[in-house]
């Protein structure tokens, strides 16, 4: 809202500086400390209110150490991640671009399915809460909303190159036509862009960092391209349901899945920033996404709406997320890889969220299987998921949530250089 405020007073009353809000890196950081002050200011309240409505974390006895200390905890303190990160959305970014429209939808539609389940546990004293079943399908449906989208909406593009100079003078970037313009490549000539529809993904370790899904459907031969589109939704439904359950079971412990998620959260807006800008793409040869720059205040938000909640829920928590905030945070990742096409670094990037899930089927499989086999279930992990397994080891807390962001700093870390590792 101030973004489009600010806009029409630079363009209609060219007010002294008003043009600041041209700069994504002004609004960025705007929506960042906005979303820290709110988290920081809004979350007492939201605590106390929680508590005054006794919406307290039902706590099984599962052997661990500190355990039933936390029964009583406010849970649903999702509700501050979500305002921190929507509010100053509205305020900074460019309600008008579908990316935003888009994340918007994304953080809104699963923050609802959590709120939903935290009320039906807490409430209605209903300990399984939303069926599975449940959740599932409103996690398909916004992937199928999410992929339907990307695929037809006629702004998601992106801009690859299609010719590559290898002389010329130092250009500055210059408009070619409504669908291709030139930058100066640093390495040396000028980058050719051409705006176009496309079924391509960024994958690391090949020489192009780049994989088209029709490759999937190749059989198919002169059809592939008419039927890509299929592929293509299924794998973002896939995406999203994976990382979003898998920042759920990762929020077990004081300030593991928001930790977390603010490191991976810091990653995606490098990769969102320089996929969205002209010179940094041609300079690292990858794909330029136009329009996503918006991307970029939205995530500012996210990273700092994380932070802010760690105030509260850094060990020993004040307050629980919920699966009002941990299926939010997972489905936020999985569609912001998604729209910058980075969604096949996700089991690097979100290496974490990974080992969480597998750790769960591992120990279910394995225990099915020997069951079947032996008459008595056997066990991989001491308890899944892979945290819980370490708290058996009488690991503090506090000390197996450091070292899990140490891995996923690690993580983060890797991802980025993936996009020179060829």
């Amino acid at each position: 809202m101030l973004y489009h405020l600010f806009t029409w007073l630079d363009q209609a009353h060219d007010l002294p500086g008003a043009g600041l809000f041209q700069f994504v890196s002004f609004r960025a950081a705007m929506a960042l400390v906005t979303s820290l002050l709110i988290g920081i200011g809004v979350g007492k309240h939201i605590i106390r209110w929680l508590q005054l409505k006794q919406v307290g974390e039902i706590v099984r006895n599962l052997g661990l150490e500190g355990q039933m200390q936390k029964q009583g905890t406010p849970t649903m303190g999702g509700l501050i991640i979500l305002a921190a990160i929507l509010v100053p959305t509205l305020l900074f970014a460019d309600l008008t671009s579908i990316y935003t429209q888009l994340m918007l939808l994304v953080t809104v539609w699963l923050g609802a399915i959590g709120f939903l389940d935290d009320y039906i546990k807490v409430f209605k004293r209903n300990k399984e809460g939303l069926a599975g079943k449940f959740k599932v399908v409103g996690q398909i449906g916004v992937g199928l909303i999410l992929g339907a989208v990307m695929w037809w909406h006629p702004d998601i593009t992106i801009k690859d190159h299609v010719d590559r100079t290898t002389t010329g003078e130092t250009v500055a970037m210059t408009s070619v036509d409504g669908t291709t313009f030139e930058v100066f490549n640093p390495d040396g000539g000028n980058v050719v862009w051409e705006a176009k529809k496309s079924s391509t993904t960024t994958i690391p370790f090949v020489k192009h960092n780049a994989f088209d899904y029709a490759a999937l459907v190749g059989w198919m031969g002169d059809w592939a391209l008419d039927y890509v589109w299929v592929v293509f939704i299924l794998i973002v439904i896939l995406v999203v349901t994976a990382v979003s359950n898998g920042a759920n079971l990762t929020d077990g412990i004081d300030g593991l899945a928001t930790g977390t998620s603010a490191i991976i959260g810091i990653a995606l807006a490098v990769l969102a920033y320089v996929g969205s800008n002209a010179i940094m793409s041609g300079y690292l040869n990858i794909m330029f996404i136009p329009g996503s720059q918006e991307l970029v205040v939205f995530i500012a938000a996210f990273v700092g709406a994380c932070v802010a909640f760690l105030w509260y829920n850094a060990f020993p928590a004040q307050v629980f997320m919920g699966d009002t905030g941990s299926l939010a945070l997972g489905g936020i990742i999985a569609a912001f890889a998604i729209l910058i096409r980075k969604e096949l670094l996700i089991p690097v990037l979100c290496g974490i969220f990974l080992v969480e899930n597998l750790s769960v089927v591992m120990q279910v499989a394995y225990f099915r299987h020997t069951r079947k086999k032996y008459g008595e279930g056997r066990r991989i992990f001491r308890m899944a998921p892979l945290h819980h397994h370490y708290q058996k080891m009488d690991l503090p807390e506090s000390k197996i949530t450091a070292r899990f962001w140490i891995v996923g700093i690690l993580l983060a870390v890797i991802t980025i250089v993936t996009l020179k590792v060829r």
